[in-house]
């Protein structure tokens, strides 16, 4: 079977900014800049995440500046309006904060992101105290994995674990994070097996497949997904 998944503990920056709920609209500017990132987790206690504040949250500030509002447009926009008002990380930040255990798979953390609409999220542990932060950067960071390195995985958890009497029959080649494998198997139904079992492989971008049935022509079949 394929290696264990990689978790958000893998690829999550250590270095964490964060900001208390004190703490003012113009420092938090000063802060992001300073440390060149798009949002701060907000702490207290004993570095508690209590919410986020992000370039989005302090821009309202910006976007209903001069706007000349219907008691319609008030009506919808009350959040936007306590926030263009807003002094403070506590008034500011969007609470409670959307956040991730260290052991959260990538693949259940990329789902989290997508489903939020966020770009990073909080690493946390049981008592909610800051471990860390995921972005979307960190979690592409997989896909730079060498290509040497998911062939011998490849090799080892997926065609020698399906084909032990063929592994040294079957070619598997690797360029770019596409695997190729290639060469006769006794049982053909394993070959769709074989392609989930690759893709499962962290940092493949796509798998070909080129596998056939021993007694099938010299060319085989090919699908690539």
């Amino acid at each position: 079977m394929p290696d264990t998944m990689h978790i958000v503990g893998d690829v999550m920056t250590l270095s964490v900014v964060a900001v208390g709920r004190g703490v003012r609209f113009k420092d938090i500017v000063r802060t992001m800049e300073q440390w060149n990132v798009s949002a701060v987790p907000v702490v207290e206690g004993d570095n508690r995440v209590v919410g986020v504040v992000s370039e989005a949250d302090l821009l309202v500030k910006e976007e209903f500046r001069d706007r000349d509002l219907t008691l319609g447009d008030r009506l919808r926009h009350l959040s936007d309006l306590a926030k263009a008002r807003a002094v403070t990380a506590e008034e500011l930040m969007s609470s409670p904060a959307i956040t991730v255990h260290s052991d959260v798979t990538l693949a259940q953390a990329a789902r989290i992101l997508a489903v939020q609409h966020v770009k990073r999220l909080p690493v946390v542990d049981d008592e909610d105290r800051l471990q860390g932060i995921v972005s979307r950067g960190d979690l592409l960071k997989v896909f730079l994995r060498p290509d040497e390195a998911i062939e011998e995985e490849v090799r080892r958890t997926v065609v020698s674990y399906l084909f032990p009497a063929l592994c040294h029959t079957i070619h598997v080649d690797v360029h770019d994070g596409v695997v190729t494998l290639r060469g006769r198997v006794h049982d053909i139904s394993l070959v769709w097996v074989a392609e989930r079992l690759a893709h499962a492989v962290e940092g493949v971008v796509g798998v070909v497949s080129r596998l056939s049935d021993e007694d099938a022509g010299q060319d085989g079949s090919e699908t690539t997904r």
